[in-house]
């Protein structure tokens, strides 16, 4: 069981990186020019920026740790990923979240500040912004299952609450 475990950690966690790599690389090359409204780049977006930032991030520490899921003696405690894979799970979440509220405002717009809705100018963005957001969406899912597993890995080494220890405490 614990070799199937660890086969499927790190399996995710290679999986992991051309999904950041790929979600990267389509957000920075990402651009459309519109004679009426001008040029729509990545760096445009403070959001999309971050997202990068992040994927980068979780690429480089998945890379770092199916290898050190390998090397024995380079990381022994299981609570370190099980606490490095919650952070990266949870700015996963948020860098995905600005990629939904970008594309919710490209879509949508805001009536109430006056902003209209840009992809039916900037449909080849708002495409590729898409396909960035499954990307990093499934990254997340990854990221998510891993946490799960580290978590795994951390409380099974404790026993359960018995019965009688409960009983005992409820004693004294």
């Amino acid at each position: 069981m614990t070799s199937n475990l660890k086969a499927l950690d790190c399996t995710l966690r290679l999986f992991v990186i051309p999904l950041s790599i790929a979600s990267i690389w389509l957000s920075i090359t990402n651009q459309q020019n519109n004679s009426s409204y001008g040029k729509l780049e990545f760096t445009n977006f403070t959001g999309l920026k971050y997202m990068v930032t992040i994927s980068a991030a979780s690429g480089g520490y998945a890379l770092l740790t199916a290898i050190a899921l390998w090397v024995r003696g380079l990381v022994t405690k299981a609570w370190v990923f099980f606490v490095s894979d919650q952070l990266v799970a949870y700015l996963m979440v948020t860098s995905l979240a600005a990629i939904w509220e970008i594309l919710y405002l490209a879509y949508n717009g805001d009536q109430m500040v006056s902003w209209s809705e840009g992809c039916t100018s900037f449909g080849k963005f708002c495409s590729r912004l898409k396909l960035v957001l499954v990307l990093h969406a499934i990254t997340l899912c990854c990221f998510l299952a891993l946490a799960v597993i580290s978590a795994y890995r951390v409380f099974s080494r404790f026993q359960p609450p018995s019965k009688d220890n409960e009983e005992e405490k409820e004693m004294h």
